[in-house]
């Protein structure tokens, strides 16, 4: 009994020292950990670079560019075209180049550059790219993406036509040059990329985003790919270490679209390009007062004074002439991108929609007059055949049957051409109605206009066959052609096939015209 009181006794303490030493090791290893975490995090708060917005060295909507179409501290040279809210690097046309270039050099040495663009294009693969400069120069013209080659400097490229067929593009690339080195073209730059990676930036819901950060000799690309509104959603693409670059520079962005067919090519617009001042941590930076010389202080504050007077007087007077607007915002009376595309882009179709409506109406029209000839025609015949009854009657008969036979056929290809009328304007009006014809119906009606062209052909081609068939002198020499009848008279063959080659030629050169006009209007939609 006395020893299996001690035998309990013994476990007893046994459990109680267990116990205390598994509670003493995990409160020791929580404070390990509590330690760890809060080192790592001190070293991590440690290491993160200073940031300071630089404003000389960027632009943002929506008041981007000024009444004269100059951006504040930056030049743009080329076909680039600054708006209130966007850059248009090049427009979706062949052969187009543009850039924009900082005014004054970058004199810090560590920074980091946040870029938001859109590439869209309406063919499969576009040309040839865009690219973000920070070179010794500006690089305002050259074969480059827009830009001059043999840079001094580094430049990202986004590049989105395959030169050397290897289909690894769109990609970005980090090309370094020391001035001497020419671009690599026909291998799309692979051969002298310091980094690479493949990344879709074509035809996104949203803006892509680029942040370029040059901090202690190392160069980090990251990638918003555009799929969120999310502006912080950045991926990884690259990263070169041991980076050497000048130490002073131009920021610069710019643009090329070759040239390709049409179909190809891009519309490259910047919406903003953001930098900051990196420092290293615990080392204090100068005011911005400080780097700017007073009597150029003084200046710029004159102007934006004259500038703030000059917009509030402006607004009186807005005002007062638009008093039905009173108490709403300014600002509200703007419209964004994507408003004004799709406005846009309703406006032309109701322009086609009622292109085509009178094209309907003139059509019916041609066709009450086709039938009314082929009538006068059909009664002129039976009326000769019953007249003559012998052979000298029969060539005229036959010539006059055959001429019967071909007018009834322009008529209908007539009646083809005006259902193919009704068919694009019921597409068109369905768009409308649906709301979301954005993409559709001008692929469609471009379709319809194919086919009115095709209808065309047809019709101009049995017209110039009759006219060549009427106007042989051999046939004129066999055939002996009745007397005409006495004025008043009915419309002849020869007036009446002269006024249907007129209205034909008219009808489809203006089809022509107006099909040229509305495919050079939405190149820049």
């Amino acid at each position: 009994m006395l020893r299996q009181q001690w035998y309990q006794k013994m476990a007893v303490s046994i459990v109680t020292r267990l116990a205390a030493n598994a509670c003493l090791l995990i409160l020791t290893l929580i404070f390990h950990h509590s330690n760890a975490n809060n080192i790592a995090a001190a070293a991590s708060t440690a290491d993160a670079p200073n940031r300071r917005f630089e404003y000389k060295y960027s632009f943002k909507g929506p008041h981007l560019s000024q009444a004269d179409g100059n951006i504040p501290f930056w030049v743009h040279s080329g076909n680039a075209i600054p708006s209130a809210d966007q850059v248009r690097i090049t427009p979706s046309l062949r052969s187009q180049k543009g850039s924009v270039w900082t005014k004054t050099a970058v004199n810090f040495d560590n920074w980091e550059a946040e870029v938001t663009f859109r590439v869209s294009g309406r063919g499969r693969m576009g040309a040839d790219g865009l690219a973000i400069w920070f070179t010794s120069a500006q690089g305002l013209d050259g074969p480059v993406y827009g830009a001059a080659d043999n840079w001094n400097g580094i430049g990202i490229f986004f590049d989105s036509f395959d030169n050397d067929g290897k289909k690894n593009n769109p990609a970005v690339l980090v090309v370094g040059n020391n001035g001497k080195l020419v671009y690599d073209h026909p291998n799309d730059g692979t051969t002298q990329a310091l980094g690479t990676c493949l990344r879709d930036f074509r035809n996104k819901p949203y803006p892509v985003r680029a942040k370029i950060t040059y901090y202690k000799r190392t160069l980090i690309v990251l990638i918003n790919n555009g799929f969120t509104p999310d502006k912080d959603d950045y991926e990884f693409c690259t990263k070169v270490d041991n980076m050497v670059i000048p130490q002073e520079g131009y920021f610069g962005i710019s643009a090329a679209t070759g040239g390709l067919a049409g179909g190809y090519l891009d519309d490259h617009d910047v919406l903003s390009f953001l930098t900051f001042r990196l420092s290293e941590p615990g080392q204090e930076l100068p005011p911005p007062e400080a780097e700017m010389p007073k009597q150029d202080k003084d200046k710029y504050q004159e102007e934006f004074e004259n500038f703030q007077q000059d917009l509030d007087k402006k607004k009186e007077d807005y005002q007062k002439e638009h008093p039905d607007i009173q108490g709403q915002p300014i600002e509200d009376m703007y419209e964004s991108v994507n408003d004004r595309e799709i406005r846009q882009v309703f406006e032309g179709q109701n322009r086609i929609h009622l292109e085509i409506k009178q094209l309907h109406h003139q059509l019916a029209v041609i066709l009450d007059e086709q039938r009314r000839y082929v009538s006068v025609a059909t009664d002129e015949i039976s009326k000769r055949q019953g007249e003559s009854g012998g052979q000298v009657g029969q060539a005229p008969s036959q010539e006059m049957g055959a001429v019967v036979a071909t007018q009834q056929e322009v008529l209908r290809n007539l009646n083809e051409l005006r259902n193919s009328f009704y068919e694009s304007l019921k597409q068109i009006g369905a768009s409308q109605h649906q709301g979301n014809a954005v993409g559709m119906g001008t692929y469609e009606t471009v379709q319809h206009f194919n086919d009115i062209k095709e209808h065309l052909h047809v019709v101009k081609r049995n017209i110039e066959h009759l006219i060549t068939r009427n106007g042989n002198p051999s046939e004129k020499q066999v055939m002996n052609c009745p007397d005409p009848p006495p004025m008043p008279s009915c419309l002849g063959t020869t007036h009446f096939l002269v006024f249907v080659v007129i209205q034909s030629v008219l009808f489809f050169s203006y089809i022509m015209y107006k099909s040229q006009q509305e495919a050079a209007a939405k190149k820049f939609f």
